[in-house]
Order: C-alpha cells, then sequence, then structure tokens
C-alpha cells in the first residue's frame, strides 16, 4: 500500500481534496470490528460487535478529526493550532501538530482528567484550562466567540470537533462509517453513538450516507444517539419528537468528554438520526461505569467512561424491546482506558491487591480460589 493511502487517506475519494503533500497520518483508522463474546449473550443479541477506536494513534476517534484538520493547517501553511478540548480532541490534536511542526494551543474543559492533560503535555502542547469552561454555557460561550475572534486576526481557524465549527475536518471521522459499511455491507440494525455536541452521531450518518452515493444498495443502519443523564441535550428531544436540541443550565454528568452543555450539533443530529429511524437514549453515569467495568472484565475491552456510553444505550434498547435478536448493532468505544485512570482505578480495586510472605503461600492462595470458583 502506498505510504499516502494510510490512515484516513484510504478514502480519499470520499473526502474532500487534499494536496498529497500535506496529508499526515499516524496510522489512525482501520480500527477493528470485534464480535462480543459474552456480553451479546447476555443481553440476547446474536450480533453485537464493537468498534474499537481505541487503538488509533492517541487512543480516540478524535485521530481522525486531528489527520484532516493538521492536514489543512499544513496545505494552507498555518503555522499555529488553536483549539478547545475536553481532553481527546486536545490529545489528538497535539500528536499531529507535533508530526506537522505546528506549535499547539488549547482551551481545555474545566475539571478534564488528568491523564488527557498530561498526553496532551506530553506531545508538547500548551494546555490553559478555564474555571467553568464546558460546565457553564456562558463561560462556554464567552471562550468559543473570544478564541474565534484570536484565530480570525491571525488567520487561522479554531479547531472544534464538531460540523458546526469545524466541518471540513469533521468529513475524517466519517470515515468511521465506511470502514463499518465495508465489514458489514449487508447491515440490518443499529449502531449506537455516544454524544456530547453530537458530532459523532452527525459524522455516522453523513458517513453512511456518502457511502450509499457510491453502493446504492447499502442499507443504511438505524443511527442513535446515547447521551448521560444531566447532559441530555439531544437524545432527550430526539426519543419526544421534538425538532430543537436542548442546552441544559449547567452540565451535571461526570462522565468526562461528553459535558457539553450547548447546543454545538445537536439541532442537524435530530433530523439525521430520525431519517435512519434513530433513536435518543439518555443513561444514567452509574449505568454507564457499570458498562465499562464490563466492557474491561466480560470482553477484554480497556475503555475510559465516555466510551462505555453506547454500550449502555444498547443495554437499555435491549430493555426496551427495540432491538431485534438478530439485528447487527455497533457500539462505538471511543477512547482508551488510560485517559481517565481515575474511573479505572475504581475498577481495578475490585480485583484485589495481595501481598504474600511467601511463593508458597501464594500458591496455596491460588489453588484455593480456583477450587472454590469450580
Amino acid at each position: 500500500m502506498n505510504f499516502r493511502m494510510r490512515g484516513i487517506w484510504k478514502y480519499s475519494h470520499l473526502l474532500p481534496y487534499m494536496d498529497e503533500n500535506a496529508k499526515l497520518t499516524l496510522g489512525e483508522g482501520n480500527t477493528p470490528l470485534v464480535k462480543s463474546r459474552q456480553l451479546g449473550r447476555q443481553l440476547g443479541m446474536d450480533h453485537l460487535y464493537f468498534k474499537l477506536e481505541i487503538v488509533n494513534p492517541s487512543g480516540s476517534y478524535k485521530d481522525r478529526f486531528a489527520a484532516f484538520a493538521i492536514s489543512d493547517l499544513v496545505q494552507k501553511n498555518i503555522n499555529f493550532c488553536i483549539a478547545t478540548s475536553s481532553g481527546n480532541t486536545g490529545a489528538a490534536l497535539s500528536a499531529y501538530c507535533a508530526v506537522a511542526g505546528i506549535k499547539c494551543y488549547i482551551a481545555i474543559v474545566d475539571g478534564a482528567p488528568a491523564g488527557k492533560m498530561q498526553q496532551m503535555q506530553v506531545y508538547g502542547a500548551q494546555t490553559l484550562m478555564i474555571k467553568g469552561f464546558g460546565i457553564d454555557p456562558d463561560v462556554t460561550n464567552e471562550v468559543m466567540k473570544g478564541l474565534h475572534i484570536i484565530a480570525e486576526n491571525l488567520g487561522g481557524p479554531v479547531q472544534i470537533s464538531a460540523y458546526q465549527y469545524s466541518s471540513l475536518a469533521m468529513t475524517g471521522v466519517q470515515t468511521i462509517a465506511y470502514e463499518i459499511a465495508e465489514e458489514i455491507p449487508s447491515f440490518s440494525g443499529h449502531i449506537f453513538s455516544p454524544a456530547g455536541g453530537g458530532g459523532l452521531t452527525l459524522a455516522m450518518v453523513k458517513g453512511f450516507n456518502k457511502w450509499k452515493e457510491v453502493d446504492p444498495g447499502f442499507k443504511i443502519p438505524k443511527v442513535h444517539c446515547v447521551q448521560p443523564e444531566g447532559n441530555d441535550t439531544i437524545s432527550g428531544p430526539l426519543r419526544n419528537g421534538l425538532t430543537k436540541a436542548q442546552p441544559v443550565s449547567k452540565s451535571q454528568t461526570s462522565i468526562s468528554g461528553l459535558q457539553v452543555p450547548n447546543v454545538m450539533d445537536g439541532n442537524e443530529v435530530l433530523g439525521a438520526c430520525r431519517e435512519t429511524g434513530g433513536v435518543g437514549y439518555t443513561v444514567t453515569d452509574s449505568m454507564v461505569y457499570e458498562c465499562q467495568e464490563n466492557l474491561a472484565k466480560m470482553e477484554g475491552i480497556y475503555c475510559e467512561p465516555a466510551g462505555a456510553v453506547a454500550l449502555a444505550g444498547a443495554l437499555k434498547a435491549a430493555e426496551n424491546g427495540e432491538i431485534n435478536k438478530n439485528d447487527h448493532v455497533v457500539c462505538l468505544v471511543t477512547g482508551h482506558g488510560f485517559k481517565d485512570p481515575a474511573s479505572a482505578g475504581r475498577i481495578a480495586k475490585k480485583s484485589g491487591d495481595y501481598y504474600f510472605n511467601s511463593a508458597n503461600e501464594t500458591f496455596e492462595y491460588i489453588k484455593s480460589q480456583i477450587k472454590n470458583n469450580n
């Protein structure tokens, strides 16, 4: 394979034009679509799959966005990157800025996990956390407007992983849909997508629609939007038949990455999901944490809490009788567990931490545990 055709650039024919010399890649994309071995059986789903975006270079699907965004800066000879992030966008942009030799400045959502902050800093980005940003809508709007003014004066864009702000770069995220369509050409079922501002969910619909243009026989799956309670800007309105997304006065969820109180891409998501037959699912934080633990202990998938939100939505759909046993069900697992060490620590404690005075004590303990478990 030609080097320039790796990563998202495999789908250059479905993406906006990019000069060959500007295309950057760290090998993003081509992520595994793995079939469940335990949870699907437990939930009564014969075809439950997990799209493992956790194996992207910086650990999340945002690498697809960053690959296009920073390549675009290279193509336009812009030598700086200004961005906002709750963590994963910043980590991805920082990595690709390092490749391009571009300085990266990131306004960080208040309370972003330390693991994500450290990752950005390791890549060389300057991280600027702002009190109330990403939690309080007024502060969030102030930051967004101010950054755009600065960027425009300097002759560049603000990189925000939402169609409302960075529609060109978001086409890179649509490659997730292209990969799923290639692997399941006879798709008949459901995609569960986690949402903060809704960009990922909208990318799935746009991606499947684009794929259908080149493969008219492809059947677009139902794309469902899943959000945690406390930041239910889209999923509730989608299920309840509203035509507008609803901002929240203050984000109440503890799920990092999905704390987006503003509407962002929400209004467009409502119409896009409905066109596919998709609906909204609102899940509790505790349900998300339980799914995060089950993914690790039953499927071997180590993800951050936001990466388990789609599964929580699928679980709720199964409980509601809204999924048929033979349907294909794909849950997007969006970010790696190393992104949020605090949540991973809560799960790890349950497994126990033992110290023995001798090897023989260790052997006896192992034998007793195996005997008891059998």
